[in-house]
């Protein structure tokens, strides 16, 4: 490939869902799986390692100090990630063995924290497999918010990938101005959004967020569908009484270009690893009429600030 070209997979896979290992090992798999193709960058759904919280949805989660909610959070933080504990070394090491940048979408139990709250982040791993960032969810949407806690500007982070300068944001977040401008002044110019998986949010948005930074965007969901649900599932019963269609997380995968045409449309219902190779003059060539965060831009009337310090609840000053 020329020095200008990256190549990019969208890995559309379901989890084996709130099993933090056999999903860690479903993710090693199709890692390994995808470097006779050797991609640049492979990335996998929102909150892929162990899965989305279906529950809250399916199973009248709102209700105070309900039993079966506890038991099903408690499973959750169980099968949840901590990074300090070592939790993401073999996925970083499948990316080092494969020399493949990952993006990947966790449920993380923060330790710094107190290691019982629940994030929903957004980890980069470059080549070296090292960890280059990790996005907590600034905002989770809706019924989230009774099993996610809300993160912080930490990880609003890019990261120099061959001729490009990649960043990305979980779900939502991609509806929210502040941040994409954030990661535009970073100086972004491939964009990876990540989903549970559902054409519904990624048809428009995709389009929409290429022609607004003339990036690249890659949104990247998961698959869900009732029969994935282990037959272990806590309150199972329940939770499939819930469920009215085919299809919980449908995926949507695709990738558009910044003029904001799909090269890969939307893809959905299938299970797959979707592959392209894109070329950096494209994002010069249309960042000659717009560019949001360079010459269409006026820091002298508007500016955006943005608070990256780690939050927690306490600061420990020691002699």
């Amino acid at each position: 490939m020329k020095a200008d070209q990256l190549k990019v997979a969208m890995a559309q896979i379901a989890p084996v869902w709130l099993n933090r290992q056999a999903t860690t090992d479903k993710i090693i798999e199709t890692i390994h799986q995808t470097s006779d193709e050797n991609p640049d960058l492979i990335a996998f759904g929102e909150a892929l390692l162990p899965g989305y919280p279906f529950w809250p949805e399916l199973t009248d989660g709102a209700r105070f100090n309900a039993p079966d909610q506890k038991t099903l959070h408690a499973h959750y933080i169980d099968q949840a990630v901590q990074v300090e504990a070592g939790h993401l070394d073999t996925i970083c090491q499948a990316a080092k063995d494969t020399k493949t940048a990952v993006y990947l979408g966790i449920i993380e139990k923060a330790k710094n924290r107190g290691g019982h709250s629940l994030y929903c982040t957004m980890v980069y791993i470059d080549k070296a497999g090292v960890i280059g960032s990790t996005h907590r969810k600034l905002m989770p949407t809706y019924e989230e918010r009774l099993t996610w806690a809300p993160g912080d500007g930490n990880g609003l982070r890019v990261h120099e990938l061959g001729a490009f300068t990649v960043g990305g944001l979980n779900c939502w977040e991609n509806w929210m101005p502040l941040p994409r401008a954030a990661l535009y002044g970073l100086g972004e110019d491939l964009h990876v959004a990540i989903w549970p998986g559902g054409i519904n949010n990624t048809k428009d948005i995709t389009r929409f967020m290429a022609k607004e930074g003339r990036s690249f965007v890659m949104s990247v969901g998961g698959l869900m569908q009732p029969k994935d649900f282990p037959k272990d599932t806590p309150h199972l019963d329940a939770i499939l009484a819930g469920c009215t269609q085919d299809f919980l997380a449908n995926g949507g995968s695709g990738l558009c270009g910044p003029d904001g045409e799909w090269i890969i449309e939307p893809q959905v219902e299938k299970e797959g690893v979707f592959y392209a190779v894109i070329d950096h003059v494209k994002v010069r060539e249309e960042r000659q009429n717009f560019d949001p965060a360079g010459h269409y831009s006026r820091p002298d009337v508007t500016k955006l600030t943005v608070d990256r310090r780690r939050q927690s609840t306490v600061e420990f000053i020691d002699d």
